[in-house]
């Protein structure tokens, strides 16, 4: 077993609904007894999938690793839109999906934000205007001006077309707002859409692979030997990132 103050690396973590980022590094940290772990890209409580730890002297690639690609698949509902364009907002908006609605309509939606365009980021996102992140500005009630932030996606898939529900998946570039992706599909569409699932899949090189990633359970029923066993070396990343 590694002594504490050796563990330096990344951990996948599955991460489950219904917590925030900054709760699997807290647990984490009681787990493995350590308070050098942070996180590599916020995720939503509502989204599940790979969130990417780093331990000890891997804090040092946070920078790097959060810049990469990343991959979700995700399900948007049509014909509500939220304040938070996802499904932990309130609705503020109805229209009927149109019953001659085609998957070749949303495809053109989709198409339409295919490569490099900008993105309003959302009212909810963590983004600072004078030192303070906007979701608290939303929670009280205020929009502010945001500038467009310039993004990629370098690819889609739709996999369910079940009005009202879609099922797609995207890879795109680093700070891009699926939630927002959702919204403007909707917008394109006329009648509305928010999203209503989310699971990212992939961030750069690294994958969810069996032996490779831990759960939160694990984390929180302290399986430290588990944890550590699954923990990629700092030459692990670099030998995975072809560096």
């Amino acid at each position: 077993m590694k002594s504490d103050e050796l563990i330096s690396g990344v951990l996948l973590v599955d991460k489950d609904q219904d917590m925030t980022s900054h709760d699997v590094v807290a647990v984490a940290r009681r787990c493995l007894n350590m308070k050098k772990i942070g996180h590599c890209g916020t995720l939503d409580p509502m989204a599940t999938g790979m969130l990417i730890l780093v331990l000890g002297n891997g804090t040092r690639l946070s920078d790097l690793l959060m810049s990469e690609d990343k991959e979700y698949v995700g399900t948007l509902t049509l014909g509500k839109t939220t304040n938070s364009q996802d499904a932990e907002g309130e609705i503020v908006e109805e229209k009927p999906v149109p019953a001659d609605l085609t998957l070749e309509q949303v495809k053109a939606a989709f198409d339409s934000m295919k490569g490099d365009f900008y993105q309003m980021p959302p009212m909810v996102s963590a983004i600072k205007i004078g030192g303070v992140p906007l979701y608290k500005l939303a929670r009280k009630g205020q929009e502010v001006e945001r500038e467009p932030r310039f993004v990629r996606v370098y690819d889609y898939e739709i996999t369910r077309f079940e009005p009202p529900f879609v099922d797609f998946r995207v890879v795109c570039s680093k700070g891009f707002y699926v939630r927002t992706y959702a919204h403007d599909v909707g917008q394109k569409l006329g009648c509305g859409a928010h999203l209503s699932a989310l699971r990212r899949t992939r961030s750069g090189h690294f994958k969810l692979l069996p032996g490779k990633h831990v759960t939160f359970d694990q984390l929180k029923q302290g399986k430290k030997d588990e944890v550590l066993a699954a923990m990629l070396t700092l030459y692990d990343v670099s030998k995975l990132r072809g560096a």
